[in-house]
C-alpha cells in the first residue's frame, strides 16, 4: 500500500463575484456601489478599442461612473506602459479599475494600482532574493483600488494577486504580489468573449490546461483546490476542440473562461509549477504566446517531477479516465492531448534560439513559481530540460 502524506491544509477563499451571460455587465453599477466607488477607469489594449460596439456595452453599463479609458495595454505588461497606466489613474482620480481584455490588461491594471498606491520604485516593491538567497515578496501595505475584469480570453489571471511586469531594457520579469489587488469579480460577457481571435483564445486555454495539470501534481495537498483543478481540466478537454469546429460560438469560450477561473483559483492554493516558471522566461523570447510555450514544456516538467509525485499522478490518471496509473501512461496521455490541441513539439519551432536557453534558465530560477513545485530544480536541471525541449 502506497504511503501518502497526512492531510493538513489551510484553504482561505477570498471574496469573488462571478457574473456570466447576456446581462452580466448590468452588474457593474451595483458592484461599484457596493464598494462606494464612483469614478471608474477602463484599462484595455488597442485590439479591444477596434470592437466599438462591444466596448460601448461596457461604456453603457458604467454610465456616468466612467471617467477615462487607458487603451495602451501591451503584451507582457512592459514596465513603461505600466508606469503610463499608473499616471493615467492618478490624473483621473480613479476610484476603481475595470480591466478589459486578456492577461496583459489584468496584470497591467493590478501593477499600475500597486505603483500608484505605494509611491515607490518598482524594484523596491517586487519579489527578490534576500541575504539568505530566498525569494521574498515585500509586504505592500497601502490600500489599493478595487478592480473588476471583463475578459476577452480565458486567462488564469482573473483571480490572482500577482502582477509580473517586464523590463524591456534588461529583459527581467519583475513580480509584484499584493492580495489587495485581487479583483472583486469577473463579468463574462458573450459579446466580449467573441472579440478575441479564436487562436488567441486557444493559446490562453492552453495555459488553463497546463496550470490545472501542474496544480494537480503539487506537493500541497488540498482536495478543495483539486476539485477546481480537476473540473477545469475536464472543461478544457471538452470545450477546446469547439474553437476549431465552431469558432464564432460564444458558449465554448464562456466555458473556457469558467475553466480559467477554476484553474486560476485552484492553483492559487496549490502553488505554481515548473512549466509555468519556464514559460515566463521563455515566452518573451519566442514567437508564441505564453500558454503555447507552457503547454509545450508541460510533459518535460512532468517527467522531471515524476518520481516525486507518484500518488498525484495516480489521481490525475483517474481524472483522465486512464486504467494505467503510472507516470508513463499519464504523461503519454497529456502528450496525445497536446497533439490534438495542435501544440508544437519543440521550442525551436517557436522561434527560440539555442543561445536564448541560457538566459531563459537564469531568469526562470528567479521566478517564484519554480519554488513551489514538488521538486525544485537547480540551474543544471533547468538548462537540461530546456535543451531537451528545444
Amino acid at each position: 500500500m502506497s504511503m501518502q502524506p497526512d492531510l493538513r491544509l489551510r484553504h482561505v477563499s477570498p471574496a469573488f463575484r462571478t457574473f456570466c451571460g447576456e446581462d452580466a455587465l448590468a452588474a457593474l453599477p451595483r458592484e461599484l456601489a457596493r464598494v462606494g466607488a464612483r469614478r471608474a477607469v477602463i484599462m484595455c489594449g488597442p485590439s479591444i478599442v477596434k470592437h466599438t460596439d462591444t466596448l460601448s456595452r461596457v461604456h453603457g453599463a458604467l454610465g456616468e461612473h466612467l471617467v477615462g479609458q487607458f487603451d495602451g495595454v501591451a503584451e507582457h505588461s512592459p514596465l513603461p506602459v505600466v508606469e503610463q497606466a499608473r499616471q493615467f489613474l492618478a490624473d483621473h482620480d480613479a476610484e476603481a479599475v475595470i480591466a478589459i481584455g486578456g492577461g496583459s490588461a489584468v496584470v497591467t491594471a493590478r501593477a499600475a494600482s500597486i505603483l500608484l498606491a505605494e509611491q515607490r520604485d518598482v524594484r523596491q516593491l517586487c519579489t527578490r532574493r534576500d541575504a539568505d538567497g530566498k525569494l521574498v515578496s515585500p509586504r505592500l501595505t497601502a490600500p489599493k483600488l478595487p478592480q473588476w475584469v471583463v475578459p476577452s480570453t480565458p486567462t488564469t489571471a482573473y483571480a490572482k494577486a500577482g502582477s509580473a511586469v517586464r523590463d524591456p531594457e534588461t529583459g527581467e520579469r519583475l513580480a509584484l504580489y499584493d492580495p489587495k489587488t485581487r479583483a472583486q469579480g469577473v463579468l463574462l460577457d458573450p459579446a466580449m468573449a467573441l472579440t478575441a481571435p479564436a487562436r488567441l483564445t486557444w493559446s490562453a486555454a492552453l495555459n488553463v490546461f497546463a496550470m490545472a495539470v501542474e496544480g494537480l501534481q503539487s506537493r500541497h495537498i488540498d482536495p478543495l483546490a483539486d476539485a477546481q483543478l480537476a473540473h477545469a481540466l475536464r472543461t478544457v478537454i471538452a470545450w477546446l476542440p469547439h474553437l476549431h469546429t465552431d469558432p464564432e460560438a460564444a458558449r465554448p469560450r464562456l466555458h473556457l473562461m469558467l475553466a480559467a477561473l477554476m484553474s486560476g483559483q485552484g492553483s492559487d492554493h496549490t502553488g505554481g509549477g515548473l512549466a509555468q516558471a519556464l514559460s515566463h522566461a521563455v515566452g518573451p523570447r519566442s514567437s508564441a504566446a505564453n500558454g503555447v510555450v507552457e503547454a509545450l514544456l508541460l510533459p518535460h516538467a512532468m517527467w522531471f517531477n515524476a518520481d516525486a509525485v507518484g500518488h498525484r499522478l495516480a489521481m490525475l490518471a483517474d481524472i483522465l479516465g486512464l486504467p494505467d496509473r503510472g507516470a508513463e501512461a499519464v504523461i503519454a496521455k497529456i502528450e496525445r492531448l497536446l497533439e490534438v490541441f495542435e501544440v508544437p513539439a519543440r521550442l525551436r519551432d517557436l522561434g527560440v534560439s539555442e543561445k536564448d536557453l541560457v538566459e531563459a534558465a537564469d531568469h526562470a530560477l528567479e521566478d517564484w513559481a519554480i519554488t513551489s513545485g514538488p521538486r525544485v530544480p537547480d540551474r543544471t536541471d533547468v538548462l537540461a530540460l530546456l535543451t531537451n525541449a528545444w
